[in-house]
């Protein structure tokens, strides 16, 4: 489903990010680049070690900066790493979030991509509640987003009805 407000268009889908087709999709990552759990596992499971291995390379990457690699032998043609949290398994924060999603808009627009696919950022093994994550996602497609094509693809169910209840309640229009 697309939904806009102002100028800015998001559309969220339900579904697996490994399966984009776009230019790219945004791993919340670790400052460390490692790939272990959450996101970034499901990621390097279907794209490859190969996908980390050029992502480590960069290590270490500090929260609000983001790099981009191949995707492997995923569908899309970049995967876009921004740290969400510093080490492994650590907590995550609404601003971590923003400031992870704003530079993954701006390196897109950088390198040219057109399209990408975000998946609820830090919610995961970051700890925060989907409410958290999309309103500091939307601070941040608000300010950095004109132009791109954003796509957010949620896996699970309930938190997909619980981002579309949120966007609905905060004045998003369906298109």
């Amino acid at each position: 489903m697309k939904y806009s407000k102002n100028s800015t268009t998001l559309a969220v889908i339900q579904g697996d990010i490994t399966e984009f087709q776009g230019y790219a999709i945004v791993n919340p990552a670790n400052t460390l680049l490692v790939m272990g759990g959450g996101v970034a596992g499901a990621i390097k499971k279907r794209a490859g070690e190969v996908v980390e291995s050029e992502a480590r390379k960069h290590a270490p990457v500090n929260i609000g900066k983001a790099i981009v690699t191949g995707a492997g032998k995923l569908k899309c043609k970049f995967i876009i790493h921004t740290p969400t949290v510093r080490y492994p398994g650590s907590p995550s924060s609404p601003e971590y979030v923003y400031k992870a999603t704003r530079a993954a808009l701006v390196k897109a627009k950088e390198i040219g991509i057109k399209s990408l696919a975000f998946p609820l950022m830090g919610a995961g093994v970051g700890g925060l509640k989907p409410e958290e994550s999309i309103e500091s996602m939307l601070r941040a497609l608000h300010e950095a987003g004109e132009g791109l094509e954003v796509y957010l693809v949620i896996r699970d169910p309930e938190t997909y009805r619980k981002v579309i209840e949120y966007l609905e309640s905060s004045g998003w229009t369906k298109k």
